[in-house]
């Protein structure tokens, strides 16, 4: 998550830090408008850097294998140190279309086990905890599009150990 347009710890509006890091791939999403954009506004100005093609197919993968089709434009690079934590929240800012037509998210976990809930189409729905390893992809879409979600906790020391890794990223693709 370092190089020329490196991850950052997102602000959102209200002044709430996110705990994690941050970096998008295809189209920047903005924390303090809740929209997407070419360059990281909120951050240095820089353009979003392109998704590559070797990450799209992973994703188009997966969609398949859920019974949907996805072509992604947009990754989401979420790193999650073992206090990380990502609030209850939908996956709105993606264009009517997107939305109108249910195209799935598809969440790929990398590293440490996380708790992810999986909630309603309105935030006060109970939620099922969901443990996502390393390697685990969730896709969901068509009616569970607009589902609330969000990662309550990271279970530390859970990664393979062959990735040297301590954290947690995630890579959460859309069609805007």
């Amino acid at each position: 998550m370092d190089g020329d347009a490196p991850g950052y710890v997102p602000l959102l509006r209200g002044g709430i830090q996110i705990r994690l890091r941050m970096l998008c791939l295809g189209r920047h999403w903005n924390p303090q408008t809740y929209r997407y954009e070419d360059v990281r506004s909120d951050f240095d100005g820089r353009p979003a850097p392109a998704l590559p093609d070797e990450l799209s197919a992973i994703a188009e993968a997966a969609a398949s294998a859920a019974g949907m089709a996805l072509v992604p434009d947009v990754c989401i690079i979420n790193y999650y140190r073992q206090d990380g934590r990502l609030g209850l929240h939908q996956d709105k800012a993606e264009s009517p279309a997107s939305i109108a037509a249910g195209l799935p998210v598809v969440s790929v976990s990398i590293g440490d086990t996380a708790c992810f809930l999986f909630g309603g189409t309105r935030r006060t729905d109970s939620t099922q905890r969901l443990w996502l390893a390393s390697g685990d992809a969730f896709v969901f879409g068509g009616a569970a599009r607009l589902r609330f979600h969000g990662i309550s906790h990271i279970t530390p020391s859970t990664a393979p150990p062959e990735l040297g890794l301590d954290g947690r990223f995630n890579l959460t693709f859309r069609r805007y």
